[in-house]
């Protein structure tokens, strides 16, 4: 029997005429046979809410009971980043400058500072986005042809550093899919160096490729060339101060080998990727060995000035790769150092539930503290489209068949009957978002916490595709004419 949202907590049942009554017993019906086979698939704590178009539950299973959520945080992050800055913000990388330009001999007189503002997008080569070399050519387009001093890095978003987020485990660090964050960002905090093997047997294996480009100084490389294409045995170790060594071997006939790894320390890969990017551009940075920061006193002024692609992309781009860094930089943009605060309170805004049902450490979902209710997922489904400006919401999640739901290609009519955020740790499987049908669009929350992980997953795809089999494409425009609603003056979910 469908509840009221609202009224869901309190247990009473009433009564909706959002889909027909047979629909509706077919979906109960589709549900209970999928929900039996789920239970035996993978034992473990599921939280489980369908909803119709209005918010109004269809079937649930422990709605009210708050689960690891993993990386379905996102689309709740996605949702108060937005809100906070619109779909149109950019952020900002900048060379400020407090000076002049000597036009004789084209130095840079006085202090100047590079200016980083969290650009998930900065200098990531082989996906779109901006690039150090373009910053650099605007600032000889002006006339610098040369710099001097040391490089000095400030933020008008906060602190200009990088770091490992205290709420995430220890157990995460290192790996490439929790560099450090912070407004320090460039090639998402990773660094990549790939080797071949030497000209001859005995000789050092040679560097060919580094991303981001310009950081060959970072690395050094001890490994040999040994004959075949069967000896390769490299080894790749940090070293400290944002230095890396690969040592072993490589065979002659061996293929070139790549390694990534989290950049231990994101200012120095800035300061040489930097040092490549104004040689390109022509200009001499003089840097010298010792010397303290010069202050920018006086009147500052923008000497280049490269910005991301607008947010619905980058949220979009977040979204479908489940990329760690840039949802918690979204949440950084959104909120700045009380984001995690203000999340919690947004989720109350467009939700009026409890905050019981709900405690988000981090934007990303990688915390193991974070806990969402089924509920507060298909609460949340139904109302943010109906805020002002946010009807196209749910283009910001993949649509099936694409990044995190390729797998739902097969199964479903087409491309864009669902859009939805998946979210998975060792012991967690999620997936919600919304399921276009031609009786009105389905909100669905199946969590999953326990030690089949993988084969619940596999179930919730077999949710999504027994109930979207016969699906439509979800509409552009989301608000409350897809819902089938009042207007928002009237309508009783809104806030």
């Amino acid at each position: 029997m469908k509840r009221n949202l609202l009224a869901a907590l309190a247990g009473l049942v009433v009564v909706s005429a959002a889909l027909p009554a047979q629909d509706s017993a077919t979906i109960r019906t589709q549900i209970d046979t999928w929900f039996a086979k789920a239970r035996r698939s993978a034992p473990g704590s599921w939280g489980i809410v369908v909803a119709d178009r209005t918010g109004n539950v269809l079937w649930s299973q422990n709605e009210n009971t708050p689960l690891i959520p993993a990386s379905t945080v996102k689309l709740l992050t996605t949702g108060f980043a937005r809100s906070s800055v619109g779909g149109d913000a950019r952020r900002a990388t900048r060379v400020i400058g407090s000076g002049q330009v000597n036009l004789a001999t084209g130095t840079w007189e006085g202090p100047w500072a590079l200016e980083l503002n969290g650009d998930v997008t900065l200098e990531r080569p082989g996906r779109s986005g901006t690039s150090l070399a373009d910053l650099a050519h605007q600032l000889a387009m002006i006339g610098v042809r040369r710099l001097t001093g040391p490089l000095q890095v400030i933020s008008a978003g906060g602190d200009a550093v990088s770091r490992f987020p205290t709420v995430w485990e220890d157990r995460h660090r290192g790996h490439t899919f929790a560099p450090l964050i912070g407004q320090v960002t460039l090639n998402e905090n990773l660094v990549t160096f790939t080797v071949a093997p030497g000209a001859k047997v005995g000789a050092r294996a040679s560097l060919i490729g580094t991303a981001p480009a310009g950081i060959a100084s970072l690395v050094e490389i001890t490994a040999k060339t040994v004959a075949g294409s069967r000896n390769s045995a490299l080894r790749f170790a940090a070293i400290g101060n944002g230095r890396y060594r690969i040592s072993g071997t490589i065979g002659t006939k061996a293929r070139a080998r790549g390694f990534t790894a989290t950049a231990s320390n994101p200012t120095v890969v800035l300061e040489a990727a930097w040092a490549h990017a104004t040689e390109a551009a022509g200009i001499e940075w003089s840097r010298p060995a010792v010397s303290g920061l010069l202050a920018l006193a006086g009147p500052r002024r923008v000497l280049a000035e490269i910005v991301s692609e607008p947010f619905d992309s980058v949220a979009h781009e977040v979204n479908s790769r489940s990329l760690n860094i840039g949802a918690e930089l979204m949440l950084l943009w959104g909120g700045g150092r009380n984001a995690a605060t203000m999340l919690n309170q947004h989720i109350a805004s467009i939700t009026g539930l409890a905050s019981g049902l709900y405690h988000l450490v981090d934007g990303s979902g990688l915390s193991g503290s974070d806990r969402v209710a089924p509920i507060v997922f298909t609460t949340y489904l139904a109302r943010l489209p109906q805020m002002p400006g946010m009807q196209n919401f749910p283009l910001l999640l993949p649509a099936n068949g694409s990044g995190t739901l390729r797998s739902l290609a097969r199964g479903l009519p087409e491309a864009g009957v669902v859009r939805a955020k998946t979210g998975t740790l060792g012991n967690v499987s999620t997936l919600v978002g919304y399921l276009g049908r031609s009786d009105g669009p389905l909100l669905i929350a199946a969590m999953y916490n326990g030690t089949r992980s993988g084969n619940a997953k596999a179930m919730q795809w077999d949710l999504f595709r027994a109930l979207g089999a016969q699906g439509v494409v979800l509409p552009v425009d989301m608000g409350t004419a897809a819902f089938g609603g009042p207007p928002l003056s009237e309508n009783p979910l809104r806030p």
